[in-house]
């Protein structure tokens, strides 16, 4: 069903949001890659001007909160190559399989990635796309199509698939780019109210003739701990709990001076290590609450922002989701401190704020 609000509330690096605790902005990392180097700045901004700490989202993006000054944080994120476009920087929403071109996968998707970003910066029509819509870019492991985007590709044995809100289309593609962009531009023209492509009423209207199949699994949990890449190198997958990575943390991270991904299960790949770094690495970031265990309890909680960061909130439901660790718990379970629900995966458990404790949302 469309949403009734005629403007996008989606907050952005520029379009900020003010929230319970303060003045909150979102950076889109398309791909969820970041540099070292532009690690170190949102953490230098976060200890300066905000709350000290980053948070990680769904979609691979970063949030600061309780910022300050918001002309100082907008300029440091443009100096630093975080904010390319004023005109577009909400729209920029791509998630791509993490470990793309690294381990595994059918294909190497980060050249479509780098060309779809410039790409949507470029036409100015899709300035208008709005905050929420996403595309998503699978090399074939069926990891970030359970996520559900609004348009997206995966990658077959025999071919290239066009994705809708997370289902197979049964097309095939040849321009990864061309194609999704087309869809972007007809849903402009067509939407309405609606922010979604699951809000639209009738699918045809989008890409006549179209018959979607089953939604793809949803996933939950992300790569963690030592990773062996296909070249020999490593990568160390660090699940971040609830998504609240301390800017002196993040520090650390930035230190090691290796490419970042950040993924849309809240978690930060460190690529490209050799043995030795990667065992030193882990050894310093390990005792920083980073997890690297894929048997955590806490691969099995998360969280909305909660009070007091959000108004909106009957509970400070991060504080009650890591009172709940429990290694025997095998269903996620997302705790959220009203009915909207927000940042909940689409497979587990959802439990909303009720008086003095939890009622199942949606299982």
């Amino acid at each position: 069903m469309p949403r009734a609000r005629d403007t996008d509330a989606c907050p952005g690096a520029l379009h900020v949001h003010q929230a319970a605790d303060g003045t909150l902005a979102r950076v889109r990392l398309p791909g969820g890659i970041i540099t070292a180097a532009q690690l170190a700045t949102l953490a230098n901004l976060s200890s300066q001007v905000g709350s000290g700490t980053l948070e990680l989202t769904v979609r691979g993006n970063v949030q600061l909160r309780g910022i300050r000054d918001v002309e100082a944080v907008a300029g440091s994120l443009a100096a630093a190559g975080l904010l390319p476009s004023t005109t577009h920087e909400r729209v920029r929403n791509i998630v791509a399989s993490p470990l793309t071109g690294r381990v595994g996968g059918k294909a190497d998707v980060r050249p479509w990635l780098e060309e779809l970003d410039a790409a949507i910066r470029a036409e100015p029509r899709l300035a208008d796309l709005g905050g929420r819509f996403w595309f998503s870019l699978d090399d074939g492991r069926g990891d970030v199509s359970g996520l559900g985007a609004d348009v997206g590709v995966q990658v077959f044995d025999d071919g290239v698939a066009l994705l809708l809100s997370g289902r197979d289309t049964g097309v095939r593609v040849s321009d990864v780019t061309e194609t999704l962009l087309g869809i972007a531009l007809r849903f402009v023209e067509i939407r309405g109210k609606a922010w979604r492509i699951n809000e639209l009423t009738d699918l045809n209207d989008l890409l006549p003739g179209v018959k979607v199949g089953a939604a793809f699994p949803a996933v939950t949990e992300g790569p963690v701990g030592w990773i062996s890449q296909d070249d020999g190198r490593i990568t160390l997958g660090a699940a971040v709990p609830l998504g609240v990575l301390s800017a002196r943390v993040a520090d650390f991270l930035a230190a090691i001076e290796a490419p970042l991904v950040v993924t849309p299960w809240r978690s930060v790949l460190v690529c490209d290590l050799s043995e030795d770094v990667a065992e030193v690495a882990l050894r310093v970031l390990a005792p920083l609450g980073l997890v690297f265990d894929e048997n955590s309890p806490w691969l099995t909680v998360s969280a909305c922002t909660g009070s007091p960061g959000c108004a909106h909130s009957m509970a400070d439901v991060r504080a009650d989701a890591a009172q709940s660790l429990d290694p025997n718990f095998a269903v996620h379970r997302h705790f959220v401190g009203c009915e909207r629900a927000c940042g909940s995966p689409l497979a587990g458990e959802v439990l909303v704020a009720a008086g003095t404790g939890y009622r199942v949302l949606r299982s």
